[in-house]
């Protein structure tokens, strides 16, 4: 290990002195080796919460034995979920049978649209997932998730007066040990050990990537505070997850934050750029680059990655990459993409598609009018276009082409996905879109954009920040000319 920086004695010291302790750790920036120190510094006993087993396998093998190293969900198997260790190996099964189970007999109509028994069912499970995210007692509306096409409250409202008597049977279901119609998933025992206020018996507690926690697991951690000492590590400008109910719980935490800002994974011209998205952000830090790590920005013919916004734009890199006969890998696969080509087929066939985001289109002329028309289909405007463009058997086939990552030429991804990873080049897709232009304009008469989103921010951040030797800025080129960019480079 390399000579500890002046942050991470700080953090030590101030672990020693027993305070309660927010680290926010840029990237690179050696979070998982300062909490090394912090357990090595210390015989009190403690525990690791880690975000996934992979990171929890390899801090067992670098944390002192005095510091139990484990996913929240092996946590709380060991404590309750392995009761429901025969329930976890049940077969999988359509939602829609395990809905028919819970007595979803028929279709209803909202609106103008007929809802299936299929998507009802699919959507009782989706909200007792959601509810296992939270820190709710009970089963609420808000767990209830919104359908495309069904945008009005008071539609959404019917949608969930009809969802929630289902999810709550559902619920109940899942309460038996030995057996059940509907399919015991690791969440379920987690949120069953969260409701009974568990005591994590531990003289401290370190939880890494914090700023990605789920209600739930907050809940939990918070708890522990009046008897052991909580330390959190994460970067909160990497918080990206909320779509999907995780929170940065860092910022509000009462504890001392401290920061680590020198990044060992690459130099000071690719941290430079860091720091442009850091401040759009509004950021608690800057990083700081390493002089003896050679950084370059500019253009890459042959990247390592290429990392994308989202799953269409991954899909549409793909086919590229593919059409230039280049060995191409995706990172977690192309299960995603081959369900939307799949649900593309469906449609312009006329049948009606399972696949979540498409349901309550009949037709792929329906779904045409509502990317272009409708603003909260815009979104879907780029799948539409590269269906059309090259139809869904030619997307099923490029997915049936993707190799392995370690004999690719090149590895294609989104920013999500990415998160964690880090490649030696690294060029951004071209479909991080530039902010729309206001009816505003500056004093050369050029239309003054929006200003960048936080979102938006956050996700370039992480993005620019996997490239360890060179980055091609592609499909985030337009912050060069941006003015909040310019304004926070003059300050």
């Amino acid at each position: 290990m390399h000579t500890p920086t002046l942050e991470q004695i700080h953090a030590v010291d101030t672990f020693r002195s027993g305070r309660h302790l927010v680290l926010q750790a840029g990237a690179g920036t050696g979070k998982t080796s300062t909490l090394c120190l912090l357990a090595a510094g210390t015989k009190r006993c403690g525990r690791y919460l880690a975000f996934n087993k992979d990171i929890a396998r390899d801090a067992a093998a670098r944390f002192p034995s005095t510091v139990q190293c484990r996913t929240a969900h092996a946590t709380a198997f060991a404590a309750l979920g392995h009761r429901y260790a025969n329930r976890l190996n049940s077969p999988r099964q359509p939602a829609w049978r395990t809905g028919q189970a819970l007595g979803i007999q028929c279709p209803i109509r909202i609106a103008d649209h007929e809802i299936s028994q299929r998507t009802l069912s699919h959507n009782v499970l989706r909200t007792v997932t959601r509810f296992c995210y939270s820190a709710d007692g009970t089963l609420a509306h808000h767990h209830v998730p919104r359908l495309r096409g069904l945008d009005l409250p008071a539609d959404h409202g019917q949608f969930a007066d009809v969802v929630l008597p289902f999810a709550a049977k559902a619920w109940a279901d899942l309460q038996r040990p030995d057996h059940g119609v509907v399919r015991f998933e690791h969440d379920h025992y987690l949120k069953m050990w969260a409701l009974t206020g568990p005591k994590i018996e531990a003289d401290f507690l370190f939880l890494d990537e914090a700023q990605d926690t789920n209600p739930v697991l907050e809940q939990v951690f918070t708890a522990q505070r009046e008897h052991a000492q909580l330390v959190m590590v994460g970067d909160s400008a990497q918080a990206i997850y909320g779509w999907r109910g995780a929170t940065d719980v860092m910022t509000g935490f009462d504890a001392e934050q401290l920061t680590l800002t020198r990044s060992f994974r690459f130099g000071a011209r690719i941290a430079d750029e860091a720091n442009r998205w850091l401040a759009l952000a509004d950021a608690p830090i800057r990083l700081t680059g390493t002089d003896t790590v050679p950084a370059e920005v500019g253009d890459i013919a042959c990247p390592d990655a290429v990392l994308c916004r989202t799953n269409i734009g991954a899909m549409a890199e793909v086919m590229r990459l593919l059409a230039d006969r280049h060995r191409v890998a995706l990172t977690r696969g192309g299960q995603q993409l081959a369900a939307l080509a799949h649900a593309a087929r469906d449609l312009k066939d006329g049948r009606r598609t399972s696949h979540p985001e498409l349901v309550l289109f009949s037709s792929w002329g329906e779904l045409q009018d509502y990317a272009a028309y409708d603003p909260a289909g815009r979104d879907l405007q780029p799948f539409v276009d590269l269906v059309d463009t090259h139809g869904p058997d030619a997307i099923l086939t490029a997915v049936d082409e993707l190799t392995d990552e370690s004999t690719a030429d090149v590895t294609v991804s989104t920013a999500h996905k990415a998160k964690g990873r880090e490649w030696h080049t690294v060029k951004i897709a071209d479909d991080f879109p530039e902010p729309k232009d206001t009816d505003q304009h500056d004093a050369q008469g050029r239309p003054i954009p929006e200003p960048v989103s936080d979102i938006d921010a956050r996700l370039a951040y992480v993005a620019v920040t996997r490239a360890r030797s060179r980055l091609d800025l592609g499909g985030l080129s337009w912050i060069d000319s941006h003015p909040q960019a310019a304004d926070q480079t003059a300050t």
